[in-house]
């Protein structure tokens, strides 16, 4: 009798074990890369002047409340409170160790002016504008050289409102790059969750030059014919976080980048350690993808649990002639594609140049699995 209490203690025992351990395979994650801080120092939008009916323009306010931060220097940081209500701004910069906070019910929006958008110079992995020559606008929520900067909230709203960048690339009118949704430059130590981003004039979340880059808990949402609306491009990055997300665009959803032929060759920078982990998503064009822009080279990118719908490919690297640079180490596991034209693809021609120089001699080298 005593014999048999203990089989089936013992059972009770394995089945716990291998409860816990599903369990703990379930909830894997990369986030711990950058723990999550909490402000103890909170402004609002609102003290700065902001009014969120949608109408008012609330550049200045946005710009004085972050240049508060700034200076404050508050032990911990600082955290910018956006209410309900729907913000239309321009763009403006962030700055380190502050919290963008959305509540839920909040928007903010980016004004259709383009004549309130300044130009910046382009990526020196780029050389140029990565559709026209010369400089770029700049990113509708911009940051260089920040460290600890969190983005969230409660399910709040970034609109781009890209509509007329859609129709200007479409009609052939633009004179300058279109600005992506929000790009980090040379930061460390981001958080970017729980919050819907839509309508970028381009890119939607573009982290370039940075390490340790946590993007979880988001959707990125841009019409199935918005040109270019990449959900998240990691360029020249390491050790980026992606989980847990569902977006829905124009072009790829997640494209690993490194640099533009030989700008991003002379750069140097490769993206390497990015997780990409339990996203869903649909788009024409691609649900993971390496490139095209990849000269600086990518390695060690672990993309798994992936669910993709109604897809142009499911799986694609990107490269050209002239690109150089090394790709490898890409594992990609648990991926489940339903109605793709291709499931994975490796493409030997894909995209243009910034300019004649480039090395036609300079040929990607693939050492993937």
């Amino acid at each position: 009798m005593h014999c048999f209490d203990y089989s089936i203690l013992l059972c009770i025992g394995v089945i716990l074990l291998l409860s816990i351990n599903c369990a703990n395979a379930e909830l894997e994650t990369c986030s711990w890369i950058v723990p999550m801080r909490y402000r103890y120092d909170k402004i609002s939008i609102t003290d700065f002047g902001g009014v969120g009916d949608g109408v008012t323009l609330n550049t200045k306010a946005f710009r004085a409340a972050i240049y508060r931060i700034e200076h404050l220097r508050r032990r911990g940081g600082t955290l910018l409170y956006i209410p309900p209500g729907e913000y239309l701004t321009g763009p403006f910069n962030l700055t380190s160790h502050m919290t963008l906070y959305l509540a839920r019910g909040a928007v903010i929006k980016a004004t259709m002016d383009t004549e309130q958008w300044p130009l910046v110079a382009p990526l020196p992995s780029y050389g140029r504008g990565r559709e026209r020559p010369g400089g770029r606008y700049m990113s509708f929520i911009h940051g260089d050289g920040l460290h600890d900067v969190i983005i969230s909230g409660e399910n709040g709203t970034i609109d781009g409102q890209g509509g007329v960048w859609w129709n200007m690339w479409r009609q052939r009118t633009l004179k300058f790059t279109r600005p992506n949704l929000i790009e980090l430059m040379n930061s460390r130590g981001v958080i970017i969750s729980n919050l819907i981003f839509k309508n970028s004039p381009f890119w939607n979340i573009h982290p370039v030059y940075c390490s340790n880059v946590v993007i979880r808990y988001v959707t990125i949402l841009a019409p199935a014919d918005s040109p270019n609306t990449d959900g998240i491009d990691p360029d020249s990055s390491s050790h980026v976080c992606i989980e847990d997300s569902f977006i829905s665009t124009g072009d790829d959803l997640i494209a690993v980048k490194s640099g533009w032929d030989e700008y991003g060759i002379a750069y140097g920078l490769p993206s390497h350690g990015i997780t990409i982990r339990r996203v869903t998503g649909s788009s024409p064009f691609a649900g993971i993808a390496v490139g095209s822009e990849t000269s600086g080279g990518v390695e060690d990118v672990l993309a798994e649990h992936i669910n993709l719908f109604n897809m142009g490919v499911g799986i694609h690297l990107k490269t050209n002639i002239g690109r150089g640079g090394v790709i490898r180490n890409i594992t990609v596991s648990d991926v489940y594609i339903e109605d793709a034209r291709k499931g994975i693809k490796i493409s030997g021609d894909v995209g243009d140049h910034p300019d004649e120089y480039y090395n036609r001699n300079a040929l990607q080298l693939l050492r993937m699995l």
